[in-house]
């Protein structure tokens, strides 16, 4: 039993823990994060300070050509004998990058939830990878577990063994991953994956009869499929 646990994880000796994966995802993701928050921050100050300048451009244009006209009841501006004075350049100019400026900031909110919701994906697509790769560790463990012959089972050693895979499984759980229920189920091909059909007294046809390896769910999403065979 320890001879078959030992040779797996020796292979994965010259590989990256789990924690070390999944550090450098999370890593990558606020490097991401950083580096779109800092663009939106410098695109804001730009379009808040040409705002602000092309404000006091037309108040002191305003100031510069007040004069003897008063403005109607429109809010336009009439000159000494009654007609109308022509659109201040300046307000125009004002309006343009007023209304300028909200489209940026709608853009960079818009740009902001992209960002956030691509992090997420990568922290879920990452930690998946990293999961993925310490499901044959749990399968051995279990395959180890199940070898021990009745009259060592309650060895100190098969005690501790016992205890590192309920702690690796609690982690597990923590992470969100769950297995998957398959025997006495009936098939679906969304989470069982059918290697044989067998004849079975126990369930009915098209049911599960046997799990051959177990499957697990990382929250919503299937992280390796049950394989199983199918009453007839």
């Amino acid at each position: 039993m320890s001879k078959d646990v030992n040779k797996d994880v020796t292979t994965e000796s010259g590989k990256k823990t789990a924690k070390e994966l999944q550090q450098e995802v999370a890593e990558k993701a606020k490097k991401v994060a950083d580096a779109a928050n800092k663009v939106a921050e410098a695109a804001e100050e730009e379009a808040t300070e040409a705002l602000n300048e092309a404000a006091e451009e037309v108040s002191e244009a305003e100031d510069g050509a007040k004069p003897e006209g008063a403005e109607n009841s429109d809010g336009e501006k009439k000159g000494l004998f009654g007609k109308k004075e022509k659109k201040n350049p300046f307000k125009e100019k004002f309006e343009e990058m007023q209304d300028k400026y909200v489209r940026q900031v709608a853009e960079f909110d818009n740009f902001r939830k992209r960002t956030d919701k691509e992090k997420a994906q990568m922290f879920d697509q990452g930690a998946s990878n990293v999961l993925e790769k310490i499901l044959p560790v749990v399968d051995n463990f279990e395959r180890g577990l199940a070898a021990v012959p009745e009259e060592e089972k309650g060895s100190a050693f098969a005690d501790g063994m016992n205890m590192i895979y309920k702690q690796l499984m609690k982690q597990m759980e923590d992470l969100g991953v769950t297995p998957i229920e398959a025997v006495g189920k009936e098939f679906d091909p969304n989470f069982h994956n059918a290697v044989m059909q067998v004849e079975s007294e126990d369930v009915e046809e098209g049911f599960v009869a046997q799990e051959l390896q177990k499957g697990y769910m990382f929250h919503d999403t299937v992280l390796r499929h049950s394989m199983v065979a199918v009453a007839k």
